[in-house]
C-alpha cells in the first residue's frame, strides 16, 4: 500500500485488519484491530532493531486475541519495523548500515532506513494518543525486563507503572533520532521496554509484554477493566543512551565481573578485555557508584562497542 493512501480510519470498525506499507523498496507489515466503537489509539512496534524477537512475537499474540466487538479505539500495531534488519537478525541495516532507532524522523527520498523511518513517523507513530516501542537486548546485550519513560511527562510515568514491568527507568532527556523522541516531539506520550535479549524469546518477559499491551489498551479505555498491576521492586534514573555507556577501545574478549542490575560502587571493576592469549588489554571500572543496568554479554568486542551502562537507583 503506498504510504501516502494509508488512513486507519477509512478502514471498516469491528475488524482486525492485515496490510503493507511500502517504504521504498521495503515493505513494513501492519496490524490494524478496530473495535466496534471509537476511542483511542495506541500504535505499538517492535523490530526496530532487527536482532529483537520478544516484541514481535508479543504482537502477533496479541493480536489474535483481541476481539474488536469488544473494543473502545484501535490497536496499530508494526510487529517488524525494519524488516531488512529482520530478516537478516541484524541490528542495523544489510541496506545501508544505518540503525533505525537513530534516523527518525526519517527521510522519504533517502537512504532505506531513513524511508523506512518516514513511513513509521507520519504515518503510523503520529497516529498515537499513546505510543509503546518494544525492545530487548537484542545479539549482543544484557537488559533488564522494564518499561522506560519520560520523566517529565506524568502520562509517560503513570503508563510505565501501568506496564506491568518489575523495573521502571525514567529519563530526563531523549536524545535525538528515537522513535520516542519524535512522539515526543508531536506530544504523543509513550514508553519503551527492554528485555533480556540474546536472540530468544524468554517466556516471562514475553508473558510480561503481552500483558503491558493488554495493561495499556485497559489505561486508556480501549479495553474494558483494570490493568493486572505488579508491584514496581526496582526504579532507575538517568540517561539510557546506550551509545553513551563505557565503551571498549579495542577489539578484544571481553570477560565481565559485574551483574545486570548490580549495586556497584566508583571504581569497582566491572569486566576486562584480553587478547586470544588471555593477556590484558583494557579493564573497566565504574565511574561512579550506582545500578548496572546494560552489559555487553556478547564476549567478542569491537572498538566503540559500549559494554555497560550504569544508572541511578531511586528505589
Amino acid at each position: 500500500m503506498d504510504p501516502e493512501q494509508f488512513d486507519p480510519g477509512a478502514f471498516d470498525r469491528n475488524m482486525a485488519h492485515r496490510l503493507m506499507l511500502a517504504a521504498g523498496t521495503q515493505q513494513i507489515p501492519v496490524l490494524l484491530v478496530r473495535g466496534a466503537a471509537s476511542g483511542k489509539t495506541l500504535v505499538v512496534t517492535a523490530g526496530v532493531h532487527g536482532d529483537e524477537f520478544e516484541g514481535v512475537r508479543a504482537i502477533l499474540e496479541v493480536a489474535d486475541v483481541l476481539d474488536p466487538s469488544q473494543m473502545h479505539g484501535d490497536l496499530l500495531a508494526i510487529p517488524v519495523a525494519h524488516p531488512a534488519a529482520f530478516w537478516s537478525a541484524e541490528r542495523t541495516s544489510p541496506l545501508d548500515g544505518l540503525n533505525l532507532a537513530r534516523v527518525f524522523p526519517g527521510n522519504c527520498t533517502g537512504e532505506p532506513t531513513e524511508k523506512v523511518a518516514a513511513v513509521l513517523a507520519e504515518r503510523v507513530i503520529a497516529r498515537a494518543d499513546f505510543y509503546l516501542d518494544l525492545h530487548s537486548g537484542g545479539t549482543a546485550y544484557a537488559m533488564p525486563m522494564m518499561a522506560g519513560y519520560d520523566a517529565s511527562d506524568p502520562r509517560s510515568s503513570a503508563a510505565a507503572r501501568i506496564f506491568g514491568a518489575e523495573t521502571i527507568w525514567g529519563h530526563g532527556s531523549i536524545p535525538p533520532g528515537r522513535t520516542i523522541s519524535f512522539a515526543k516531539s508531536r506530544d504523543i506520550p509513550w514508553i519503551y521496554t527492554e528485555a533480556r535479549g540474546a536472540c530468544r524469546i524468554d517466556s516471562g518477559d514475553l508473558k510480561t509484554m503481552k500483558q503491558g499491551v493488554l495493561n495499556l489498551m485497559r489505561h486508556l479505555g480501549i479495553l474494558m477493566g483494570r490493568p493486572t498491576l505488579r508491584p514496581i521492586r526496582l526504579q532507575l534514573y538517568g540517561d539510557g543512551d546506550t551509545d553513551c555507556g563505557i565503551c571498549a577501545g579495542r577489539e578484544g574478549f571481553l570477560l565481565n565481573h559485574a551483574q545486570l542490575l548490580e549495586e556497584i560502587r566508583e571504581n569497582q571493576m566491572l569486566g576486562v578485555l584480553v587478547n586470544s592469549l588471555g593477556e590484558l588489554l583494557e579493564e573497566y571500572r565504574a565511574p561512579r557508584s550506582g545500578t548496572v543496568a546494560l552489559i555487553h554479554e556478547h564476549p567478542v568486542v569491537k572498538p566503540g562497542d559500549s559494554l555497560y551502562l550504569i544508572a541511578d537507583c531511586v528505589r
